[in-house]
This record gives structure tokens, sequence and C-alpha cells, in this order.
């Protein structure tokens, strides 16, 4: 089966701009989830952020869905976080 079959992607997030968007994939990669970006591309291009131009929706392959909605619903406080010193 071909890996980038979009039926084994399915949305796990939707950013309002490329910004957030690499926000949250920083996030899943640093679990070691991959990630695809779907967006439309004059969001990006002219900044537009209004009417869903703006829109990014996240995608990871379905097996890993469940464990990137769990790290995603996750919030951190500073003292939990490994700061190099």
């Amino acid at each position: 089966m071909n890996e980038t079959n979009d039926d084994l992607w399915e949305v796990v997030a939707t950013a309002s701009g490329m910004t957030q968007a690499n926000i949250i994939v920083g996030r899943l990669a640093s679990d070691g989830i991959l990630t695809r970006l779907r967006y439309e591309a004059a969001g990006p291009i002219y900044a537009i952020t209004i009417d869903g131009l703006g829109e990014v929706r996240i995608l990871v392959p379905v097996p890993d869905w469940e464990r990137a909605k769990e790290l995603l619903s996750r919030s951190y406080d500073d003292s939990e976080l490994p700061w190099e010193k």
C-alpha cells in the first residue's frame, strides 16, 4: 500500500496560520509523530487568515491519531519542562 495515500492520514488539529501550525507540528515531531499540512496556497502567500484562507489542517498517520490527540491535549507548566541550563 502507498504510504502517501490520503486514506492513511487523519486531521488531528486545525491551526489559524502557518506559525501556529508549525508549533503543533513541532510538538508532534518531538514525540516522533510524522505530520502533513494541508492548506490553501493563498493564505501563506498573502498572509490572509480570514474566511478560512489561513486555515492549516495538520494530518497524522491514522495509527498515530489517538496518541497525537492525547499529546496535543496536554498543557505544560514551565517547571515540568526539561530546560537546559
